[in-house]
């Protein structure tokens, strides 16, 4: 029998019952337009460009910036809300993001875009891992591939759809100042949130941790190594130096320092991040298939929007509707791959990142040489199958790494999770743009082959991926063999 939730009585019944579930409503819309807002402002930087006159610089800012302050607070503000209550960090989240996106679509100059955009990315971070906390805490075992095929869903269509809404949002407000409305679409919606995750969401956090410390200086050494790792990352187009990537070690050593003060503070009190969670397989390798499968996965949208804008004329609307494929797919397959993730386990992610390696081989297929008649209609379907596996990915990925990560963990270890994330998808697409960028100059502006180089590299980036999930089943296969030998030989 399943022990209920932590704040839903066994008494209460169905009235319970759909109380959580009106709460995890709640927090998939936040994480959507949380979400949502890392891709759906590739396709307004043009009018931003015409209506605010920002150099390339103020542009790349208002693009990663967010990513940045994103991935800066995730650990801390999971950790926060394992502590004081996931209530209070989301309703505080949301509250901030809704009043961000309000800052940032009444611009007046691109210093005051970048300022609201990365406070916008602080919000964010605070709200992701609560979400995510939220499920570990209402759900118990099995019951949790459901809401996590739900969650998975969220991120795929968030993530692929944003072009297509960000288009038909400039459509509906006009080239000069419909960019403002992809800010402003997010207020209303943060109101309502605001006002239900108040009423719905449970006040207590998770475990009696109420009072515990913060690890200030755990707070202070992540943020410094995430934002080395990550500034030349997101910068890497802007920023000419071949210097800036001596910050990237300088990051890693930052981590490792974090990495032993954490080991020590572990010692007298609670640390900001429980390394022991490393120790646990599940966690540690689907955290690095995240990590991964991010770098690649993010960067096909990013290198395919260029092509299909810059190489081939296609207005922001159109762009957007070509990757729609992929995030039917992946919607579809995300909640199916929630309820069967139990029953295969790792192997349904090894299929499902086979099965996007093959969609992405389609896609370079299609695209060899000169393609004739239209590339949407001649991607569509391969995309499609590229969403698909994408589903079958992240979805049960998520919910194997943080199956067996104790609940007043929750925030903090999806915030680590989330963070990985954030670090592989500024990594791939610094990697796969760069080769986009220098297939370009070599071969005059040849955009086909340019965008081919660069999907090769982002299928060499998942295909990492798919190495890794197929070592955990070599090894747990073998961990079944010891353990019914050694039950043979104990008998």
């Amino acid at each position: 029998m399943v022990r209920p939730p932590d704040g839903v009585s066994r008494s209460a019944g169905r009235i319970d019952e759909r109380r959580r579930w009106q709460a995890l409503g709640v927090g998939l819309v936040a994480a959507f337009m949380t979400l949502l807002d890392v891709s759906i402002v590739n396709v307004a930087v043009p009018s931003i460009d015409r209506a605010l006159g920002a150099t390339p610089s103020d542009l790349q800012w208002v693009l990663s910036g967010y990513a940045l302050t994103f991935g800066l607070v995730l650990v801390p503000a999971g950790r926060f809300g394992d502590a004081r209550g996931r209530r209070t960090a989301f309703v505080v989240g949301i509250a901030l993001f809704t009043l961000t996106s309000a800052l940032a679509g009444l611009a007046q100059s691109p210093g005051w875009l970048i300022a609201a955009r990365l406070l916008q990315g602080v919000a964010a971070g605070i709200v992701n891992p609560q979400v995510t906390g939220l499920i570990q805490q209402l759900f118990r075992g099995p019951e949790r591939g459901r809401p996590f095929g739900l969650l998975g869903a969220t991120i795929g269509v968030s993530t692929a759809i944003g072009p297509l809404l960000g288009g038909l949002l400039i459509q509906a407000g006009g080239e000069q100042e419909g960019w403002r409305w992809v800010f402003f679409v997010n207020v209303p919606v943060g109101i309502v949130a605001i006002v239900l995750g108040w009423r719905l969401l449970p006040a207590q956090p998770a475990g009696a941790a109420q009072g515990r410390r913060l690890d200030p200086v755990g707070v202070l050494l992540l943020g410094l190594g995430v934002v080395l790792v990550l500034l030349p990352l997101v910068q890497s187009e802007q920023w000419h130096s071949p210097w800036k990537w001596v910050l990237v070690p300088a990051g890693l050593a930052a981590l490792a320092v974090f990495g032993l003060w954490e080991r020590r503070y572990a010692r007298r009190g609670a640390p900001l991040f429980d390394l022991r969670l490393f120790g646990v397989r599940s966690y540690a390798l689907g955290s690095l298939i995240a990590l991964i499968y991010f770098g690649g996965f993010t960067a096909i949208f990013f290198v395919f929007t260029l092509y299909l804008q810059n190489g081939l004329g296609y207005r922001p609307l159109v762009a957007g509707l070509a990757i729609t494929p992929f995030a039917l797919g992946s919607a579809a397959a995300a909640a199916v791959g929630g309820r069967i993730v139990n029953r295969y386990g790792r192997p349904l992610v090894a299929v499902g990142l086979l099965v996007v390696l093959l969609g992405l081989g389609a896609v370079v297929f299609v695209l060899r040489g000169e393609p004739h008649g239209s590339v949407p209609l001649l991607t569509a379907v391969p995309l499609l199958v590229a969403g698909l596996g994408s589903g079958l990915v992240i979805t049960p990925n998520q919910t194997l790494t943080l199956a067996q990560v104790p609940v007043p963990q929750a925030g903090s270890g999806a915030g680590m999770l989330q963070t990985g994330q954030r670090i592989g998808s500024a990594a791939g697409i610094a990697a796969v743009g760069s080769v986009l960028f220098s297939a370009l100059s070599g071969s005059g502006g040849d955009w086909s082959t340019a965008v081919r180089h660069a999907l090769l590299l982002a299928m060499g980036i998942i295909a990492l991926g798919l190495v890794a999930a197929l070592f955990d089943r070599r090894h747990a296969r073998d961990d079944r063999r010891h353990a019914r030998d050694g039950g043979g030989r104990a008998g």
